[in-house]
């Protein structure tokens, strides 16, 4: 069985063919062009691609890992920041209409943190997902079911103050570099994540006064997460936490320091394996959940073909 999965973000598409187990038959990506195009571009895009595949494969189903608020039950985007024209996308019903297969929508981190506790960094039952990028996000995870909140926006740490500020001014990639820019008087426009990490490893004491406030900032929101949560573990995810063998022994000397051992996640913190393939493959993991439901809901024959009686 082969399914299509999309990871949809401000800046690409990523899209792959998945068989049931996880593993990747073709995957690929595009610019999203979100700020020229909008959400009819990404509308028209995805439904091109899915077309493209249907002339190779059978597919099983859909499933969207995307940007923004989403009303997983309507499949539609309650609020997209970002994304021009995207608020309101009927992702579900567009598909469903189109192609004639089950479809799920659900948000990029929830779909990530998914990813990483199905097939990834996890053997925990909990675990808490933070992605750091151009802001902070978050998501927590239960025996395979995500935490939504009353208005779906339970894991916005990005809002979450600390000492500091808010987690996104003071905890996210954009943070650290402009932090490292400022402490060695760089244009903020030269210095990425790669231009930090080089600097730290050459020992240069701004860029380290600047990994430095970040993590301290970075270890106040996770020791609330602890405190609140009290998950199996946290999962650090987004670009820089590649590095993690700089980041690892500065986050958990900071974290021990804030909090008494009890308190502690028991498995502590573990650094994300599946990266850009962990929201493809959360949605998928919830799109064979939504099939076994059907399955169960209406029966099936031993092909998988659903009946109504």
């Amino acid at each position: 069985m082969i399914y299509s999965c999309f990871d949809i973000g401000g800046t690409a598409i990523k899209f792959g063919l998945i068989d049931e187990t996880g593993r990747f038959r073709k995957k690929g990506s595009l610019p999203t062009e979100a700020q020229t195009e909008g959400g009819p571009g990404i509308v028209h895009k995805v439904c091109s691609l899915i077309h493209r595949q249907l002339t190779d494969h059978p597919l099983e189903g859909i499933g969207l890992s995307t940007a923004g608020i989403v009303d997983t039950e309507r499949g539609s985007i309650d609020y997209a920041l970002s994304i021009p024209g995207y608020t309101g996308t009927d992702w579900k019903g567009i598909l469903e209409k189109e192609f004639h297969l089950p479809c799920i929508v659900e948000n990029d981190t929830n779909c990530a943190a998914l990813g990483e506790w199905w097939l990834g960094a996890s053997d925990m039952a909990s675990l808490f997902a933070v992605t750091v990028g151009t802001s902070i996000g978050g998501a927590f995870i239960e025996n395979g079911h995500i935490l939504h909140g009353a208005s779906r926006a339970a894991g916005e740490i990005a809002y979450m103050r600390v000492p500091a500020g808010r987690l996104h001014d003071v905890a996210s990639a954009t943070y650290l570099c402009r932090e490292t820019a400022r402490q060695k008087a760089a244009d903020p426009e030269k210095v990425d994540g790669h231009k930090v990490f080089q600097f730290v490893r050459q020992g240069d004491a701004s860029a380290l006064a600047a990994l430095d406030a970040f993590c301290q900032n970075l270890a106040d929101g996770l020791a609330n997460i602890a405190c609140l949560c009290n998950p199996d573990g946290i999962v650090l995810g987004g670009g820089i936490m590649a590095q993690e063998a700089i980041l690892r022994p500065r986050l958990e000397q900071a974290l021990a320091a804030r909090l008494p051992k009890m308190m502690l996640p028991p498995k502590g913190l573990a650094f994300a394996q599946r990266q850009n393939d962990a929201g493809m493959l959360g949605a998928l993991y919830l799109l064979q959940q939504k099939s076994k439901l059907l399955m169960i809901q209406f029966g099936a024959d031993d092909a998988g073909n659903f009946f109504i009686d």
